[in-house]
C-alpha cells in the first residue's frame, strides 16, 4: 500500500493524501519525498491549478514526524539533516506559485500543524482538532512552523498556540484566524471544492502574479533564512534530555 496518494481531477485540483492511517498519517522520509516530488510537478504543470493536502480517514490529518523513525536521530547533526530536509520542503510549499490548501480531516499535531501552516489556506472538518505540541516534548517547531505561523497570524494569537501547546477544536482555530472555514465532516471534500470555486476565481496568471507579491515580501524579510535559524534551534533541543525523555514516554504508549 502506497504511503501517499496523488490524484488530479478535471478542475485542475491536485489531491495529495497522506495514506498512513495506522500511523495517524505521520510523516517519514517517503512522505517527505512524495510531497517534494508533487510540489515540483504542480509547479511545472500548467493544468494543475490548486494543491490540496489531506490525510486518509477521519482520525488524523497528520500527527507530525514519525517518531518510530526519527527517534533514531541521536546527534544534533542527524536531527538537523532531517529537520532541514522537511523545512525546505515546507518553504517550497509556502512559496509555490499556485494556491495550496490544508484540508484537516482529523487530528493535526506537531509537524502536522507546521505542514498546515505552510499552506495558503487551512480548511477543517468540524470534528478536527489541532495543536502545536512541540513545546510539551522539549523542542520547538522544527520545520520552520513558528516562522511561518508568525506570517499568518497576529503575534499574540500565534504565541498562544505555540506557548500553550494546547490541542483545540477547529472552531476555536477559526476564531483565532488559523483556520479559514469549518465544514461538516461528511461533506468536507465537496465543501473544499466549493471553497476553491468561490475563493480562487482568477486565472492562473493572476494568481501567480499575486503570489509573487507575497514571495517578494518574504524574500525581502528573509523567510528562508529565518526558518533555517529556527531549525538550528530545534536541532540543538532535539538531543536535550527533556526531549529524549518525552520521546521515550510517547514510544512506550505506542
Amino acid at each position: 500500500m502506497s504511503k501517499y496518494i496523488v490524484k488530479r481531477d478535471k478542475d485542475g485540483i491536485v489531491w495529495f493524501t497522506i495514506n498512513r492511517p495506522e500511523k495517524w498519517n505521520a510523516i517519514d522520509y517517503d512522505i517527505m519525498d512524495g510531497i517534494e516530488k508533487t510540489l515540483n510537478e504542480v509547479e511545472e504543470n500548467d493544468d494543475d491549478k490548486v494543491l490540496v493536502i489531506t490525510g486518509t480517514g477521519s482520525k488524523a490529518f497528520c500527527s507530525g514526524g514519525d517518531l518510530s523513525v526519527f527517534q533514531n536521530l541521536q546527534t544534533e547533526e542527524e536531527a538537523y539533516k532531517m529537520l532541514m530536509k522537511m523545512g525546505m520542503i515546507l518553504h517550497t510549499l509556502a512559496t509555490l506559485s499556485k494556491p495550496t490548501i490544508a484540508l484537516l480531516n482529523g487530528l493535526a499535531i506537531g509537524g502536522g500543524c507546521e505542514l498546515a501552516t505552510a499552506c495558503d489556506y487551512r480548511l477543517a472538518s468540524d470534528e478536527s482538532r489541532f495543536g502545536f505540541v512541540q513545546g510539551k516534548q522539549g523542542i520547538t517547531t522544527g520545520w520552520g512552523g513558528a516562522t511561518m505561523l508568525l506570517e499568518r497570524m497576529m503575534i499574540d494569537k500565534a504565541y498562544h498556540l505555540l506557548l500553550t501547546g494546547e490541542i483545540i477544536s477547529a472552531k476555536e482555530g477559526k476564531a483565532l484566524g488559523f483556520i479559514q472555514q469549518v465544514f461538516p465532516e461528511d461533506n468536507s471534500i465537496k465543501s473544499c471544492k466549493d471553497f476553491i470555486a468561490k475563493e480562487i476565481v482568477h486565472s492562473n496568471k493572476v494568481v501567480k502574479a499575486y503570489k509573487k507579491v507575497v514571495n517578494r515580501k518574504w524574500a525581502a524579510t528573509g523567510l528562508r533564512e529565518r526558518m533555517i535559524e529556527e531549525i538550528k534551534e530545534c536541532s540543538a533541543l532535539w538531543v536535550s534530555n527533556e526531549h529524549l525523555v518525552a520521546v521515550r514516554k510517547i514510544m512506550q504508549k505506542e
